[in-house]
């Protein structure tokens, strides 16, 4: 990958670490569908108008909006609604890691190199070291709706690199568009109209900035990053970046939540970086230009060599 592609996509991750946290405090205000609504909405509006519609096929931004939007983001606000941790819930999220690959090699027929299965084992057994230690004390039941939002994120994933979007800004600001009646709608019939209208009259200035973050930097800077860089690789390049959130919204949720990171999360980060590492490094072939005399004039033929 394009060294300016890897901080891209460091970019990205290090937003939506901390975006755990940050909605952990939004759910202070919120019921979690109507967070979620919100959340989309003012991602979606006024942008939609400004840049025009989208110029991939409707049904991607429809499938991508109901996937991601409306399904991965509704069972994650629910589940941290329910006790989930943020820490904790950045990591099982990951899960989609699993479900991408399985997906684009159904899907989309891709083949993940022998490097990116084994950085992948490694970094699974990290997050495995800090399930161990951390899942007994969460909701199963929050727990599962977390692993379902990880699945949808995979079906996601898979449908924005087959759409391929040449503007991937627009792309997700259409994306938002598609998951606000939707959830808006699952939120009357489930969390009521008294009690939306109740947080939107009392809505606090931190719930104004949560809004504001999940909007705009986790929305629209981290989706356009992430869909920018599923049109450039393969699903199954990209997805195991999102491996390094867990570490990231671990050390957030610590540094700004309290919740506390001992020798063994410690140790599962360090085997997730290490995991990483082997997912994003390939063997390069080295082209050596050999020149050659013809009757026509010069000819350059190139060898590769493996390095």
């Amino acid at each position: 990958m394009n060294p300016r592609h890897v901080l891209l996509a460091l970019a990205a991750v290090v937003v939506w670490g901390i975006n755990f946290v940050v909605i952990e405090v939004g759910l202070q205000d919120f019921p979690p569908l109507l967070f979620s609504a919100l959340r989309f909405f003012f991602a979606a509006v006024p942008a939609i108008f400004i840049l025009g519609r989208p110029r991939v096929a409707w049904r991607f931004v429809i499938g991508v909006g109901l996937a991601l939007g409306v399904a991965k983001f509704g069972l994650l606000f629910l589940a941290m609604d329910l006790g989930v941790p943020a820490g904790l819930a950045s990591l099982v999220l990951q899960s989609q890691v699993i479900f991408t690959l399985l997906f684009a090699v159904a899907v989309l027929r891709e083949r993940p190199r022998p490097a990116q299965l084994a950085g992948i084992t490694i970094a699974c057994c990290g997050l495995g070291l800090i399930l161990i230690d951390r899942a007994l004390t969460a909701p199963l039941g929050g727990l599962a709706l977390v692993i379902m939002a990880g699945a949808s994120w995979g079906v996601a994933n898979v449908i924005t690199r087959r759409a391929k979007p040449q503007d991937t800004l627009r792309f997700m600001v259409w994306v938002s568009a598609v998951a606000v009646l939707p959830l808006l709608l699952l939120s009357v019939l489930t969390e009521g109209v008294g009690n939306d209208l109740d947080a939107l009259r009392n809505i606090s200035l931190t719930g104004v900035g949560a809004l504001g973050y999940l909007s705009f930097a986790a929305t629209l800077f981290g989706f356009g990053i992430w869909g920018f860089l599923l049109r450039q690789y393969d699903a199954s390049t990209v997805a195991p970046f999102s491996l390094l959130v867990p570490v990231i919204g671990m050390g957030a949720a610590w540094l700004l939540r309290g919740e506390q990171v001992g020798p063994q999360q410690a140790i599962a980060a360090v085997l997730i970086i290490g995991g990483m590492a082997c997912t994003v490094v390939r063997r390069r072939n080295r082209q050596s230009v050999v020149p050659e005399v013809t009757r026509t004039g010069w000819r350059a033929e190139s060898q590769s060599v493996l390095r």
